[in-house]
């Protein structure tokens, strides 16, 4: 756990004044009700209509806030008046959530250490959108699908807590809820922002609800230059979300979209042109005209039947995507995924005591055409590759909340999978003149156990011990150097963790607290074997290591009727404390796991008039930089940032906004592609594996709800 030093460091920082407390400031617990014996689904008092298959914000708060164990809630509706390009503007202000941005819209993600030293996409973590994965069938994914200003709600579930959808991950899942007709902010919203970096977008999105049938598209276009150069993105983001009642107890709701996004690689730097010369791009990422193209199209269905004893949702989907990536090579890529989810949550009353019951299957299956060329200026050369990779996933899961006293629940659940992945390569080509054909098949039990106390209705205390097995993807089966392509059989992650926290209010003071202990056994750890050419990472299971720490966010209300009545400023501290470590590992030692950081900080003071007018400077500060390599002998520089967002509301439903970035042009580095030892490597002064983070920038908008 934390050392008392740094310990003492960061609860000082958590005892400082601080804002809007990750998004959702008041924390609202559900009240623990023993009444009834079928799960609500509508509305809660006071509330407008919503629909069966999508409940209304409130009653998704609610629902989450009865997990056992720990997960946060964001409404997008306090993310309206600030820039919102990626998804780290929405999950930011989520303490244990690392997120951080490399260029564009490339980020990385990480809760509790999932996929920690991996510099691309992303790992042992779920994607979901309404629910329903976004992940491909192999458990990769990405974040270009997602769209922040098409987003209505978020749900973090942290770990093991996502058993609810049936992942049981290292870092759990995001589902990310899209508005539908009812939930939307408006029956029309039109909004347009830009500012630095030569960057414009526009949004607009509609609802409509006629008797049964409501309907909601969203349509977003992005272009900007990036502050590197070689880092111009364009996206075109299209949702569309379409519900139909059936019968009083019956919904049908179709999720339509499509994404695309061409962006420009700059590629990595080394340490010391990132913090002199930032703006600049890799040699070898304008020499090869390194980019990403993505073309997605997804299209799912939720059917709800709401039943005597609570309510069945029948999930499924269809995923296609096609990515050309030309980096050290030309990757030319075209696949399918495709599932169904039937998902039961009920309660009971069982001998005067209330029963809340979870139960789920998830088939999800795809293939994915692998090809690869010589990259001649983003052009295709001669192939290199012709290969073909196929995955399948069969789960059954369930949990079970037994509320033997009024305010206390003991939580029981399993999840049991068998995760199958093949690969073909079909040879024929130079260098690889023969077939080969590799496939492993990965399948186990995952449980889950834990208690939840509400003494009172603003306090809630918990504790759980949860398994996780991450299962590998290609990225890490398939590995590859400058010459040859090599399948290897990876064994999975596995995992217990061991978490107890607190969450609620206490008059002005808001809080939310968990500390959390991960033993891993063969944990999937990546080292780049060249970061400046952008070669996948090298993947190798470590025998033993540990991940634990501290996810903390505190908001206090320092006063109202300050200037005017009814006005009030508040004050919102998180911290992240991240400490992953190898354990008796033969190469590495006990040595911490390189490619985030320890301490993670971030202070917000927020001042809101009755007028609408909000003001809101935060300084993001990381006192301690991360290691670039998993030996320890290098390690990137600390930084803090300093950001003010404003604007005003007006009561016609005009707004206007301006989120200032980075105002002290702080140098600093973002991200890193790790590396085994920065020493054995070559120079470190001529390392080529860090991402600088962007200087000073000003972006404003206008936003129309009518």
């Amino acid at each position: 756990m934390p050392s008392p030093s740094r310990a003492a460091l960061s609860l000082l920082a958590c005892a400082m004044p601080s804002s809007a407390f990750a998004q959702d400031a008041a924390v609202a617990l559900p009240e623990l009700s023993v009444v009834g014996s079928a799960t609500p689904t509508g509305p809660l008092p006071g509330e407008a209509r919503s629909s069966l298959s999508v409940p209304s914000v409130d009653r998704q708060r609610a629902t989450l806030y009865q997990t056992v164990g720990s997960v946060a809630f964001v409404d997008a509706a306090t993310l309206q008046d600030r820039y919102i390009n990626t998804i780290r503007d929405v999950l930011k202000d989520v303490p244990g959530v690392y997120v951080q941005e490399r260029y564009g819209q490339e980020i990385r993600l990480s809760v509790r250490g999932s996929g920690v030293a991996r510099n691309f996409h992303l790992r042992g973590l779920e994607i979901l959108q309404d629910g329903i994965p976004f992940n491909l069938a192999d458990g990769s994914g990405d974040f270009y699908q997602i769209d922040p200003l098409a987003v209505r709600s978020v749900e973090v579930y942290k770990g093991g807590n996502a058993l609810t959808f049936g992942a049981t991950t290292l870092g759990g899942a995001i589902n990310f809820v899209t508005p539908t007709a009812y939930t939307a902010l408006a029956p029309n919203l039109l909004r347009i922002d830009g500012g630095s970096f030569g960057t414009i977008r526009e949004q607009a999105q509609m609802s409509r609800i006629d008797g049964p049938l409501d309907v909601l598209v969203n349509a977003t276009l992005t272009n900007s230059d990036g502050f590197r150069a070689h880092e111009a993105q364009a996206t075109k983001n299209f949702n569309a979300n379409i519900g139909y009642g059936i019968a009083p107890d019956i919904e049908t709701r179709f999720y339509l979209g499509t994404y695309l996004t061409d962006q420009k690689l700059p590629g990595s730097l080394t340490l010391g042109q990132s913090l002199t010369m930032p703006t600049l791009a890799n040699p070898t990422a304008i020499t090869g005209n390194q980019s990403r193209k993505v073309e997605t199209e997804r299209i799912a269905n939720r059917t709800s039947f709401l039943l005597n004893v609570g309510k069945l949702d029948v999930d499924t989907w269809a995923i296609h995507k096609s990515l050309y990536h030309p980096i050290f090579q030309a990757l030319d890529q075209d696949g399918w995924t495709y599932g169904i989810n039937p998902h039961w949550a009920g309660s009971f009353d069982l001998g005067g005591f209330r029963d809340d019951v979870v139960l789920g299957l998830r088939a999800f299956a795809g293939q994915n055409s692998a090809l690869q060329f010589v990259n001649i200026r983003g052009q295709r050369g001669a192939q290199t590759l012709n290969a073909l990779q196929s995955a399948s996933n069969y789960e059954a899961y369930g949990e079970n909340r037994f509320w033997f006293l009024p305010d206390v629940a003991l939580m029981t659940g399993a999840k049991a999978f068998s995760s199958n992945r093949t690969y073909s390569d079909k040879g024929g080509l130079p260098g690889n003149l023969w077939p080969r054909f590799a496939e492993q098949t990965y399948a186990g039990i995952n449980p889950k156990i834990g208690l939840i106390w509400q003494p009172i209705a603003d306090i809630q205390v918990f504790g759980d011990i949860t398994r996780s097995r991450d299962v590998p993807d290609f990225s890490d089966l398939v590995q590859q150097n400058l010459l040859n392509t090599t399948f290897v059989p990876l064994r999975a992650q596995r995992a217990w963790t061991y978490e107890a926290g607190a969450r609620g209010r206490i008059d002005r003071l808001a809080f939310d607290l968990t500390l959390y202990r991960s033993d891993l056994r063969d944990e999937l750890i990546n080292f780049s074997t060249n970061p400046g050419l952008n070669i996948p990472a090298a993947t190798f299971n470590t025998p033993r290591s540990v991940h634990q720490g501290v996810e903390a966010a505190v908001t206090l209300d320092l006063a109202r009727n300050l200037i005017a009545p009814a006005d009030g400023l508040s004050v919102t501290q998180i911290w992240t404390h991240n400490d992953f470590r190898f354990v008796r590992d033969p190469v590495f030692g006990n040595g911490r796991i390189a490619g985030i950081p320890t301490d993670v900080l971030r202070t917000v003071l927020n001042y809101r008039h009755p007028s609408g007018f909000h003001i809101a400077p935060a300084v993001d500060w990381v006192p301690e930089g991360a290691f670039a390599d998993h030996a320890n002998t290098l390690r990137v520089p600390g930084y803090a940032l300093l950001g003010i967002e404003a604007g005003i509301d007006f009561a016609n439903g005009v707004a206007l906004f301006v989120d200032a970035r980075n105002l002290t042009d702080a140098r600093y580095v973002s991200d890193i592609a790790v590396v085994a030892n920065a020493r054995t490597a070559g120079s470190p002064a001529a390392l080529a594996a860090f991402y600088p983070g962007s200087g000073r920038s000003i972006f404003g908008g206008l936003r129309a709800a009518f």
